[in-house]
């Protein structure tokens, strides 16, 4: 959806909204990345306007330079703003542009010679297997409700058990549910079976025996007091309890029980493609990431035990 708000011609403004239908039409991008990356072109166009004397036109863009460009990633910096968003703004600007020059309506170098902002590679904070453990096995102590209780940790199972972002943990139905496997669907849109360990499977058994509600097929599974849909904001809440109760780190979060699985299975040996493949990840170089954080889980554990350390 093209923000009303834009600082730019009509021209303008039919182009960005083509923009737009091809970024969902032909590349198909989740609608979260779409929602970005049409905020961020917002973004850039709104200051380039004042920037340059007025509301954005086509020929505005094509004496664009690439100062310019510089000048709208300070500001950004100014307000505070990550390198990692920095670096998804300059990709869709640069996604627009490139949208341009197919079109024939303009074709510049500006961008060319502008550098991807580097982000800081922040290694993920994983529990212990004792923390992960415990988390779950807590959680109907804080709950009256049985059968709420065993939603929750079938929920928290499934994040730590099989390696579910929250979002596709919500996401699944019973259809989903094949025997010893569960098919995921993922970030795009993109399916993946992952298998069910038996304490995973038994709890999600549970909560579905438990359930006071008509469960069908194609329906989410997780259900709210009320009948509805769960949301992610209750589970995060039960996490926060968790993390209260049990004194475990402001990191434990149910993303935090994700990255515990990824840790954990590669600390036992697991095979890094495999890993990747149950976490749904597109690029190997994303999982690699969980080999920085067992090395460094090693090494926290030589330089509080060697007595040379």
């Amino acid at each position: 959806m093209v923000d009303s708000r834009l600082i730019a011609d009509d021209e303008i403004g039919a182009l960005v909204a083509g923009w737009t239908r091809d970024l969902g039409a032909v590349r198909r991008l989740a609608p979260k990345t779409l929602e970005a990356y049409t905020r961020d072109l917002g973004q850039f166009l709104n200051f380039l306007g004042p920037h340059s004397g007025g509301p954005v036109k086509l020929a505005m863009l094509r004496e664009m330079r690439p100062a310019d460009m510089r000048a709208f990633m300070a500001k950004r910096r100014e307000d505070g703003v990550e390198a990692r968003s920095l670096a998804r703004a300059l990709s869709a600007i640069k996604s627009f542009f490139g949208f341009l020059e197919r079109e024939g309506a303009l074709s510049t170098e500006a961008l060319n010679t502008v550098r991807t902002p580097k982000a800081k590679k922040s290694l993920p904070k994983a529990l212990t297997v004792l923390e992960a453990k415990a988390a779950i096995a807590t959680t109907d102590e804080l709950e009256d409700r049985p059968w709420v209780a065993a939603r929750d940790m079938a929920v928290l199972s499934l994040c730590y058990g099989a390696g579910l972002r929250i979002s596709e943990a919500l996401s699944v139905t019973r259809a989903d549910l094949d025997g010893t496997a569960l098919r995921v669907t993922g970030k795009g849109g993109k399916t993946r079976l992952v298998p069910l360990i038996d304490a995973v499977r038994a709890s999600i058994e549970t909560y579905v025996g438990l359930c006071p509600f008509k469960l069908g097929p194609s329906q989410p599974l997780f259900r709210g007091v009320k009948g509805g849909v769960l949301s992610p904001r209750l589970i995060q809440m039960r996490v926060a309890q968790l993390r209260g109760a049990l004194g475990l780190p402001p990191s434990a979060t149910p993303h935090a029980l994700r990255h515990s699985f990824a840790t954990h299975l590669l600390g036992r040996g697991g095979d890094l493609r495999a890993i990747q493949e149950l976490l749904g990840h597109a690029s190997l170089s994303t999982t690699q990431i969980y080999t920085a954080v067992d090395t460094e889980r090693l090494l926290d554990a030589y330089r509080a035990a060697h007595p040379r350390s």
